[in-house]
């Protein structure tokens, strides 16, 4: 093979290698997106009892969950920017 058949040749493999460690990555990212979106989909259905719950409850109900519902309304803003950057 000439000089120029063994430098594209070498660029090539190198190529394959960076190609299969990106391939590796994006599973791996796949993998970390689909774990935070489950966990985001699980603090989203308890945020959605949180309130179902103030809604027909009322006051007594409100003191009840209200601040548990704040805080899981703040984490599931923060997993949802998370899923964001992660996209």
């Amino acid at each position: 093979m000439s000089e120029l058949g063994d430098r594209l040749e070498q660029e090539l493999e190198k190529l394959k290698t960076r190609r299969d460690e990106l391939r590796v990555q994006l599973d791996l990212g796949k993998k970390e997106l689909q774990d935070s979106w489950q966990e985001a989909e699980h603090r989203w259905a308890r945020l959605e009892g949180y309130i179902g719950r103030l809604k027909h409850e009322g006051q007594d109900a409100f003191e009840e969950v209200g601040d548990a519902a704040e805080l899981l309304l703040d984490e599931v803003k923060e997993g949802f920017s998370r899923l964001r950057k992660l996209v």
